[in-house]
């Protein structure tokens, strides 16, 4: 991997409410940067993107984080070190690492998306409706029901992304309400 140059920020956990419920993202330090932020500093750049002081905000955000955050969420982290920086940058940076697949938008019932770190290889999601914590899997065997459904309605199905919704451990023992937070 090549040296970036890059000055590295250290960015603090925060607390998101909303709807009544708490959301603690947890606190990572980049002053020594993972192996994970480097490769998407590195891909950005591949790819022909600057990198600039707000985009590396989000790239921090977004690859150290274990929940799926919504545009916004990004929006008032990123505001932590980068006070003027607009939604607009932060819609286009989604845009970009969505496009060169460094993120997975996840499509909620309510009909907005969020966003995750992608996964290496080809994995499921599993996501907590009340605290937003997400976990890939994978081992499924969905070959059978694709053919199957291929078959009676005429179509050859050449891929498939599975979403599964619940609460988590955690929540479950907080006793947490689901049908409030409607991911």
């Amino acid at each position: 991997m090549r040296n970036l140059n890059i000055a590295y920020l250290l960015v603090y956990a925060y607390v998101i409410i909303e709807n009544g419920y708490q959301y603690q993202l947890r606190r990572f330090d980049t002053s020594q940067p993972t192996q994970r932020i480097e490769q998407w500093l590195e891909k950005l750049q591949v790819s022909g993107y600057r990198l600039t002081g707000p985009r590396l905000a989000v790239v921090e955000i977004l690859a150290e984080s274990q929940f799926t955050l919504d545009a916004t969420q990004v929006f008032l982290q990123s505001r932590q070190n980068y006070p003027s920086i607009g939604l607009v940058t932060i819609y286009r940076t989604l845009e970009k690492l969505e496009e060169i697949g460094l993120i997975l938008r996840v499509h909620q019932s309510n009909g907005c998306h969020s966003f995750i770190a992608a996964p290496q290889g080809h994995q499921h999601l599993l996501i907590c409706r009340a605290c937003r914590r997400a976990e890939y899997f994978g081992g499924d065997n969905l070959t059978p029901l694709m053919t199957t459904i291929g078959e009676e309605r005429g179509f050859s199905i050449q891929e498939h992304w599975l979403q599964l919704f619940g609460l988590c451990a955690n929540c479950q023992n907080l006793q947490v309400p689901e049908e409030e937070n409607d991911l």
